[in-house]
């Protein structure tokens, strides 16, 4: 197994030399040459743990997501990632499943392990467990003053669906949604839909439900039932995700129902499933990019203590795709 001082020999320094290379702590341009090619040469692999107990940090950060099947949090990790590598950390990657108790578990890990911080998206009760004691940047949630807070404009968002759909012909127009108990910066969607409406004098109704995917799923039927079985009542849709969006597109090709020929549909988020995938429903999208680029600077901020603000909220898109029409 190659050695610190393996590396030293080879490039003719001291090991206190190498040492300093690899905490990036500043030595001649020549010297960390000599020492990065001996790296190199001998496929020297730093202990980043004994490198962090030394400095006090671990570079490593905690990512808390609710889950990796919704292809909104996995573009949203793979650029955290990213951003996280360009600051030289490394992310742990947390699915909690959307279970209160593994968040907390993941929050408890982080500190025992002194990990430099979490990037997280939680719609549980963990207010008690969330402090400054560990560096904290929450994303789509707000928990109090004192932790930062990283989300998209929610509530312009709900805004641009409505006006979309009125743009694109529809008369009646409609929010449906399953939330979280939990507050969280989501709700604000349903609350610009809503303005926007009341702003124009547009007729409009709400299917939402804070509970399970089973209660919601037997008020979106009745839902369906009532507006869309017999005679198409509602033109235009917005849906709080993209995925609900999908599911209740479904739902209405159960009543021969065409999207977007008889009913619009917007939903939110603009996710993809891979780098060079098309956004197929038309949807607002959320800049995923640069809600990854604003957490991972926040952390690094709050870790450097350096200033940080308290909320960072970004703008979002339209993005016109198969479910709507002009």
């Amino acid at each position: 197994m190659v050695t610190i001082k393996d590396v030293a020999k080879e490039a003719g320094v001291s090991v206190g030399t190498v040492s300093n290379v690899i905490n990036n702590i500043q030595v001649k341009p020549s010297t960390k040459a000599k020492v990065d090619e001996a790296i190199k040469k001998l496929n020297y692999e730093p202990n980043i743990y004994a490198r962090g107990f030394k400095m006090n940090r671990t570079n490593t950060v905690a990512v808390i997501l609710p889950t990796i099947w919704n292809p909104f949090f996995s573009e949203l990790a793979y650029n955290i990632e990213k951003n996280l590598k360009k600051a030289g950390m490394k992310m742990i990657i947390c699915n909690s499943n959307k279970d209160n108790k593994a968040e907390v578990e993941y929050i408890s890990m982080a500190k025992q392990n002194k990990m430099d911080g979490i990037i997280a998206i939680t719609y549980s009760d963990i207010d008690e467990y969330v402090s400054e004691r560990i560096p904290f940047v929450s994303i789509d949630r707000y928990f109090s003053k004192d932790i930062t807070y990283v989300c998209s404009n929610n509530f312009e968002g709900g805004r641009l669906a409505a006006e979309k759909l009125v743009e694109f012909g529809c008369e009646r127009i409609a929010y449906i949604g399953r939330g979280s108990k939990i507050n969280n910066a989501t709700r604000k969607r349903k609350d610009g839909f809503i303005s926007y409406c009341k702003e124009k004098s547009i007729d409009y109704d709400i299917c939402e439900l804070l509970g399970s995917d089973e209660e919601f799923n037997e008020l979106l039927d009745e839902f369906i039932a009532k507006n869309f079985k017999k005679d198409i009542k509602i033109q235009g849709v917005f849906a709080v995700t993209d995925e609900q969006a999908v599911d209740f597109i479904n739902k209405l090709k159960e009543y021969n129902i065409e999207v977007p020929k008889d009913v619009q549909v917007v939903g939110f988020d603009g996710s993809k499933s891979s780098a060079k995938d098309i956004i197929k429903i038309s949807t607002i999208r959320q800049p995923v990019e640069l809600i990854a680029e604003e957490s991972v600077k926040a952390l690094v901020n709050i870790i450097e203590n350096n200033k940080v603000e308290k909320e960072i909220t970004l703008p979002v898109t339209f993005v016109e795709g198969y479910t709507t029409r002009r």
